[in-house]
């Protein structure tokens, strides 16, 4: 059985173009979503994943109805492929029910794999020579050592409150705490 989804990111859009070319394309039952590509929650398409039964075939107009990125593209299809489903793209002209769609697949699935590969090493050189030129990276600390020993001097003195702390050193509670904490740690 040939089993529709179709997805329009906003109420403006216009599922027609999509329904249209899935009931031309010989699907029996259609599942829509109005939903941004991003989001993760789409009901319709976990409403035809359900549905589907083993040799049955989820079509979608264009890949990018389907997944919100080409990791969750992916992974969707290994997961329809593993539960003995097929998928198909009409526009990119993709059915891994047949030998090609399923070579064409997995030649993405690795291409995005090497993809993911390139950017983790490329960040993890930037970081390691930033790391060599003294940048530690991260968010900038919101007490340096002056307005550390600033607040541990008016702590010590007793004499103002931690909210007048904060308030004159523009930090929150937990992070006056946080540094206040060594002094409290090795006091009697």
């Amino acid at each position: 059985m040939q089993i529709g989804y179709a997805r329009i990111s906003t109420n403006d859009q216009n599922l027609d173009l999509q329904n249209d070319a899935l009931t031309k394309a010989g699907c029996e039952k259609i599942f829509t979503d109005i939903a941004s590509g991003a989001k993760s929650d789409r009901a319709g398409l976990l409403e035809a994943l359900n549905f589907m039964r083993a040799g049955d075939t989820l079509v979608v107009w264009k890949l990018d109805r389907l997944g919100r990125s080409l990791r969750h593209l992916i992974d969707t299809v290994a997961d329809i492929q593993a539960k003995k489903m097929g998928f198909r793209s009409i526009q990119e002209n993709i059915d891994t029910t047949t030998s090609g769609g399923k070579l064409f697949f997995h030649i993405f699935g690795a291409l995005a794999e090497f993809e993911r590969d390139i950017i983790r090493e490329r960040t993890n050189a930037g970081l390691a020579s930033a790391r060599a030129r003294g940048k530690l990276g991260g968010r900038p600390r919101t007490m340096d050592k002056k307005k550390i020993g600033m607040a541990q001097s008016l702590y010590a003195d007793g004499k103002s409150t931690i909210k007048d702390i904060c308030e004159t050193l523009k930090v929150s509670k937990a992070t006056l705490y946080r540094h206040l904490k060594p002094i409290a740690d090795t006091q009697p």
